[in-house]
């Protein structure tokens, strides 16, 4: 999340050229780009079908049902930034950035790789085609119509899902958000953007991934990349839910998936690639956990067994424990043991040293090094005093 970016308080709109341009069709390109980004933004459907390609029916009656589903997002703006611009006559691919932001919510656009193929009629250049680019993934309204349920803290955009379920989830969100603000007192946007599609495999087409990888899983947080692509600055993340698991667990189940997923949100840019995933997830997890009654044993029954049966886990998991493919049971461990872990730092060096502790190995500038200097500069510690005492506290809260 980009949070020292002032927000945006009016719509913008307009496209950049490559600073190489291959010639002067880029110009042209992108001005039609412009008008099609002012488009969206005054909602004029008409100006919006008329940068499409007159001949390209199928594409004229896709471009219509999408404009139409952007009609309840909350745009503040909508442009274009071209990168790549591979002319053959009167046809061109263009490769661009689609940054768009969210009325009260993104601090700065959100950006998304488009491909788009463009053709040359009488001087004046039409889309033909306009698909996710390189590395990209499809984007809610082109699943369907979006609809827009505005929480005192959430803003919940659904395509497929009917208005009581998008409801529950916002309220939902809503409860999380406080609980959140007072397990992280640093600077964050304090709101959360949910996408709700309506399926498993309508989630797996908006994260470009298989949705095999995220059957069983409740809703995951996605790193959204800012406009100006800086590393670490992403101006608000977005939580998407599993529409499929989310609904098989209880009203308790909901409320600790959202809470975990909104700590992600919270803590992202405290979050780098010297983070390992035993603190990233285990401190989600906690802070979801925080406050409410369950045991040690109700939170961490998978840890629970191992421990029990003399097989407890001689060192704290590796990031590749947490793969979806681990298996069920590791998996379980994996994150039961990054809870305990925070719960040992909060419970024996305090709740200010735990987020302390997190923002110190964060902002490590890379993974090899990071724990043992926050262990050392924060806890006054070190990993192998640290791994023994989280072994006996395993025994402790869970024998």
């Amino acid at each position: 999340m980009l949070w020292l970016t002032v927000l945006l308080l009016v719509p913008v709109w307009g496209c950049t050229a490559p600073a190489k341009a291959p010639d002067s069709a880029a110009g042209a390109i992108g001005r039609t780009l412009d008008r099609r980004a002012a488009a969206v933004l005054d909602r004029d459907e008409r100006a919006y079908l008329a940068v499409l390609d007159p001949a390209a029916t199928a594409l004229r009656a896709t471009g219509r049902r999408e404009f139409r589903n952007l009609a309840e997002v909350p745009l503040d703006s909508w442009t274009y930034r071209l990168t790549d611009v591979e002319r053959s006559g009167d046809r061109a691919t263009v490769h661009a950035e689609l940054r768009y932001g969210l009325t009260g919510y993104d601090r700065a656009p959100v950006s998304a790789p488009r491909t788009l193929e463009l053709t040359e009629r009488a001087g004046r250049w039409y889309v033909t085609a306009d698909r996710p680019g390189d590395g990209g993934a499809q984007q809610l309204w082109e699943q369907g119509a979006v609809r827009a349920v505005r929480g005192a803290r959430s803003l919940v955009l659904g395509a497929g899902q009917d208005d009581a379920l998008l409801r529950a989830i916002a309220a939902t969100a809503d409860r999380a958000v406080p609980a959140v603000d007072d397990a992280w007192p640093r600077p964050w946007a304090g709101r959360a953007v949910l996408l709700v599609p309506g399926s498993l495999e309508a989630m797996a087409r908006l994260l470009g991934a298989s949705a095999a990888g995220y059957r069983g899983i409740a809703a995951v947080t996605t790193a959204i990349t800012a406009g100006d692509g800086a590393a670490g600055t992403a101006p608000a993340d977005r939580v998407v839910v599993n529409p499929e698991a989310y609904g098989a667990l209880s009203g308790f189940g909901r409320e600790i998936v959202l809470a975990h997923e909104i700590t992600h949100v919270a803590t992202r840019t405290a979050t780098s690639a010297a983070t390992p995933t035993w603190l990233s997830e285990g401190f989600a997890d906690r802070v979801a956990y925080r406050g409410t009654d369950r045991t040690a044993g109700e939170i961490a029954p998978e840890l629970q067994r191992a421990v029990r049966a003399g097989d407890a886990p001689a060192a704290l998991p590796a990031d590749e424990d947490f793969a979806f493919g681990a298996g069920a049971d590791r998996l379980a461990r994996a994150y039961e043991s990054g809870w305990l872990a925070c719960e040992l730092i909060a419970e024996r060096w305090g709740e200010r040293r735990l987020t302390d502790f997190y923002r110190a190995v964060g902002a490590h500038a890379g993974r090899e090094g990071a724990v043992e200097k926050a262990l050392h500069d924060v806890l006054a510690t070190t990993p192998e005093d640290f791994t023994a005492r989280w072994r006996a506290y395993a025994r402790q809260r869970l024998g």
